[in-house]
């Protein structure tokens, strides 16, 4: 008996346990922080856009045989499709990472805008709203644990009365 009562009310007292993440950062925050990464993502965009227009110039036939002017070779025409090949590579790649960076520069302007708007909505609120949300999850575990306890309490009440019925003859 003893055993059950002690297993009950540590499996109880286990449920009240609150595990405290750190506070989510606010709508304004969120947003900057989505601003930051959109402004690194423009930066490799402008980056990828300067590399694709220095291929390009490459790739002109007159810039490719200007490339191989003080080569000797009996195959220079071979030469020049390799190097057209390798630009050509090196291009389509960065073409394929520039449409990635494209993508994920619209959906942080989706996700900022998104931000924005909630952050509007958490300063139209007003610090009286806030305050109490924010009072509710301060104390949300002491009202937990305390409503814990005392079904606990209930419990081993009910179980000392159970206990004391079985041990008293029956009248």
């Amino acid at each position: 008996m003893r055993t059950y009562l002690i297993l009950t009310l540590t499996l109880l007292l286990l449920g009240a346990i609150q595990v405290s993440a750190q506070d989510a950062p606010s709508a304004a925050q969120n947003a900057e922080n989505l601003r930051a990464q959109l402004r690194d993502v423009q930066t490799k965009e402008a980056e990828l856009q300067y590399r694709l227009n220095e291929l390009d110039y490459e790739l002109k036939p007159e810039n490719i045989e200007r490339y191989f002017a003080g080569v000797g070779s009996t195959r220079p025409e071979e030469l020049r499709e390799h190097r057209r090949r390798q630009l050509q590579l090196e291009k389509d790649t960065l073409n394929n990472q520039l449409q990635s960076l494209v993508a994920s520069r619209q959906r942080l302007e989706v996700s900022i805008t998104q931000a924005d708007a909630k952050a509007y909505q958490q300063s139209a609120l007003g610090a009286t709203n806030l305050l109490i949300t924010q009072t509710w999850h301060q104390h949300r575990g002491l009202v937990m644990t305390g409503g814990v306890v005392l079904f606990a309490f209930a419990g081993v009440i009910f179980l000392l009365i159970v206990a004391r019925r079985r041990r008293s003859p029956a009248r």
